[in-house]
């Protein structure tokens, strides 16, 4: 979706063929805590739907990434989860873009939705839905959504005049634009939030009467204050709502705009694009027929730059509609580049596909949720991802696995017995004190985990990850396995005994990681034997000959070696990788 911001001032003096409005009209207008029960399993997670107007950039994928964590970690559950991406295909932006490309719009957005595929396939997100604005089915969802409104009472036939940004596809108000020069030194004004050429409209229309639910959208906030994450963002909401809401407008002239939806009932207007497109998650859901079961579950991850549209726009859009509000809406923040904003003109732009060959699907898939920090900005450079992910993915955790399943510490090749004697409960074996803690940190770690993939902080759980990572490491290290004498048996039992805990730590990893990257699990796993049935959150016991209770791995035959887990990158092989700049169809920004 476009990240603008659309703040449309009604004109006093030119309001005409009002609707006359009633509150008694509307049916219900409410909100509903949908909270699932331990009996529906159902889940819904959703992606914005991104903007076509140029190919799909590094804050994209992020998006993409973390709603597929996400909707993993669910399946992990045992939900029954729906995942939700797409492209946002509508607008003058767009309509004009094709024109300068010499395409005809169709043809234009199905170009760049490809690319959008493309990507997100070649990275391993599971979407189960691939919406675009310009299927039936979204048509006819935007068609009954704009309906009910209408009936309700709740869109009028009006008229506005102020300041437009036809790069941000928004109206602005004064406050919003300020006095620039352009590249010819002509005075303009532009936008104070994207820096785009504004210029002042007068148009009828459609408005949508979003000054009657202030009060609704504080009510919805105040009782619910997880409703919106992270807390300064659910914060920053609530400030704009200390301010009245102007009534929005959501239609254009269709004489300048013929790339949409019409409006029903008139065919001289075009519905305008942020009301389109946010009604995707409806559709896919199945609105306007049998979509309770997936929208009563909805949970939405968006960027911070369209948090008003999600959080303002849309609520009161739902409540007009009599429909449930999202569980959640979790909101990230941007990437960029060398600490400046991507920009075509500084050539900073990072191509998330071009990357992603350069360090693995995994291995960008880890940096960007590792690196992702929800509540500020974060930078991307090449060597920050080398070094992290040589640290992280090769030596330390690629490291514990070659030294456990090395032929010379376990020549048998299976997962080997506990010997209670060796590690006893009472700490009165050959574990000292670090060993008991980090068993401790192991088997606590299922439920960090959980608690910061819940609220969307994979950083954080990858950081408990990482931290208990290191602890295994450390725990191989003072041991020396190595240096035990396998023709005495209280040595060799030792020896599989240390063999057997580290395993075990690497099995809780590795279930722990699928969510983030699945294809390093799915080897890590498979090496260790663990099978496809064996790999579930309810899978995450650990340790359970430490409790006296069976290992179902304990003399399992270890899955076939192959090859590190993850090659370390080395940086001055990268210009070498990069593959050769082609060009690419024609895309205005």
């Amino acid at each position: 979706m476009r990240s603008s911001f659309l703040f449309v001032t009604r004109s006093c003096k030119a309001l005409h063929r009002l609707q006359p409005f009633s509150a008694q009209r509307i049916p219900v207008l409410r909100y509903r805590s949908t909270h699932s029960s331990r009996e529906d399993r159902s889940y819904y997670i959703t992606t914005p739907i991104f903007y076509v107007n140029a190919s799909p950039h590094l804050g994209h994928l992020y998006s993409a990434v973390l709603a597929d964590c996400l909707h993993r970690y669910k399946l992990l559950q045992g939900f029954n989860s729906k995942f939700a991406t797409g492209t946002d295909e509508h607008g003058l932006k767009i309509q004009q873009a094709a024109e300068a490309a010499g395409k005809d719009p169709l043809t234009f957005c199905t170009e760049v939705s490809e690319r959008f595929k493309h990507l997100f396939s070649s990275c391993n997100v599971s979407c189960t839905d691939f919406i675009r604005t310009t299927e039936q089915r979204h048509r006819q969802a935007v068609e009954h959504f704009w309906s009910v409104l209408w009936n309700t009472g709740l869109i009028y036939k009006g008229s506005y005049e102020g300041w437009y940004s036809t790069q941000d596809e928004s109206f602005l108000t004064a406050s919003q634009v300020a006095d620039a020069l352009d590249s010819s030194g002509k005075e303009i004004k532009v936008s104070l939030e994207s820096g785009h050429k504004v210029e002042w409209m007068k148009e009828e229309n459609y408005m949508f009467r979003l000054s009657a639910f202030r009060s609704q959208l504080l009510d919805w906030l105040g009782g619910n204050p997880r409703a919106i994450q992270p807390e300064r963002f659910h914060q920053e909401v609530l400030q704009w709502l200390q301010e009245d809401l102007p009534d929005l407008s959501v239609s254009r002239q269709r004489s300048r705009l013929q790339w949409g939806i019409p409006v029903p009932g008139d065919a001289e207007q075009t519905i305008y694009v942020w009301l389109d497109a946010l009604v995707n998650y409806l559709a896919v859901a199945g609105y306007p027929d049998k979509h309770d079961q997936w929208w009563n579950v909805a949970h939405h991850i968006v960027g911070k730059d369209i948090l008003k549209f999600h959080a303002i726009y849309w609520p009161a859009f739902l409540l007009g509609a009599g429909l449930p509000l999202p569980q959640t809406i979790y909101v990230h923040s941007h990437w960029t580049v060398g600490g400046k904003k991507m920009s075509k003109s500084l050539g900073n732009v990072v191509d998330p596909l071009e990357r992603s060959q350069m360090f693995t699907t995994d291995g960008m898939r880890y940096f960007l949720l590792r690196q992702g920090v929800p509540d500020s900005d974060c930078d991307y450079t090449d060597g920050k991802v080398i070094k992290l992910l040589n640290a992280e993915l090769a030596d330390s955790l690629g490291g514990l696995l070659n030294r456990c399943t090395a032929p010379a510490l376990n020549p048998a090749q299976v997962y080997p017995s506990f010997c209670p004697q060796s590690f006893p409960r009472d700490q009165e074996g050959r574990a000292v004190v670090e060993d008991y803690h980090m068993l401790d940190a192991v088997r606590n770690l299922p439920a960090v985990v959980e608690q910061h993939y819940e609220s969307m902080h994979v950083y954080k759980a990858l950081e408990a990850i990482g931290s208990c990572v290191r602890q295994t490491n450390g725990f191989i290290q003072r041991h020396v396995p190595w240096k035990l004498d396998r023709r005495d048996s209280k040595d060799q039992r030792w020896l599989d005994t240390i063999n057997h805990v580290s395993l075990e730590c690497l099995r809780i990893y590795g279930t722990l990681l699928q969510p983030v990257v699945p294809g390093i699990s799915d080897k890590l796993l498979s090496r260790l034997g663990v099978r496809p049935g064996e790999r579930s959150w309810a899978d995450v016991s650990f340790l359970p000959r430490f409790q006296g209770n069976d290992c179902p791995f304990e003399g399992r035959a270890l899955g076939s070696d192959s090859g590190v887990l993850f090659s370390r990158l080395e940086s001055q092989n990268l210009d070498k990788q990069k593959p050769k700049k082609t060009k690419k169809a024609a895309n205005v920004k």
